[in-house]
């Protein structure tokens, strides 16, 4: 059902990103790899080669919209269109908000994870309304749930679900779909690099362990390429974390009472 759909995977250097990849070039996608580390981006192609998938590496900052342009351009040129564009790329935030040095790591958060997915579907959606494209957006059960630690991070992927749930509005009729991904946990080796603490630097070691409850890379991967294929309007994952926003409704009290314990035990 994917064979021969070219797909852009942005953050494809590492993580999910490129775990998602993996899991699209077993189903013979045309791989558009998209980060701005070019030797990790290499590593990820060569992954997938073992799947003999078509890829190219592109190399660029979701936070540049002429990045993202060049991106769009590339992977027409290869390829002759755009079928679907994974919007992934993204930073981590763990601090409390009072503890933060610089303000201004709000403001680099909300570029990266908020308006790098804008930039990208700015520039993509012209193809994807030839080809009656997806969009997926790799966002968090944080988007739609504050917790504890995780202030300006939240309110990022707060943000991408009000701007694409708006989108998807406007795309009704066009046969664009949007889909919403919603992981919680995951278990990532690289997350420490990409979560950033009150400094502005990156947690290494020092970084919180991941919780008992999170998902492998893979199975995540998995269940997202599953709701791509449904052309879902939106995936949880874990499922069972679906009702946490309805509870929120019902009870926020129980809901602030587990998160403050869960996260700042």
């Amino acid at each position: 059902m994917l064979s021969g759909k070219t797909t852009i995977i942005t953050g494809a250097s590492s993580g999910l990103g490129r775990a998602l990849a993996l899991e699209l070039a077993g189903r013979n996608a045309n791989l558009v790899l998209f980060a701005r580390n070019q030797e990790k981006l290499l590593e990820t192609r060569n992954l997938c080669a073992q799947f003999n998938a078509p890829s190219i590496i592109v190399s660029g900052d979701v936070t540049k919209p002429e990045d993202c342009q060049k991106l769009v351009e590339l992977t027409i040129e290869r390829f002759g269109a755009l079928d679907i564009l994974i919007a992934n790329a993204g930073i981590g935030l763990w601090a409390k908000f009072e503890e933060i040095e610089d303000i201004s790591i709000l403001q680099k958060i909300m570029e990266t994870n908020y308006l790098g997915a804008v930039h990208c579907a700015y520039s993509a959606l012209p193809y994807l309304r030839k080809s009656k494209g997806l969009i997926a957006v790799i966002s968090s059960i944080q988007g739609k749930q504050g917790v504890p630690l995780h202030s300006g991070y939240a309110a990022s992927k707060h943000a991408l679900h009000g701007f694409f749930d708006s989108l998807r509005i406007e795309l009704q009729g066009t046969g664009v779909d949007i889909l919403l991904a919603l992981p919680s946990w995951i278990r990532n080796p690289d997350w420490r690099q990409s979560t950033l603490g009150g400094n502005g630097q990156p947690q290494g070691e020092s970084s919180p362990k991941h919780s008992n409850s999170a998902v492998s890379l893979e199975e995540c991967s998995q269940a997202i390429v599953k709701a791509i294929m449904k052309r879902k309007r939106e995936v949880v994952i874990p499922a069972k974390l679906k009702f946490l926003p309805l509870l929120n409704l019902i009870n926020p009290r129980i809901v602030e009472f587990f998160l403050k314990k869960k996260f700042q035990s």
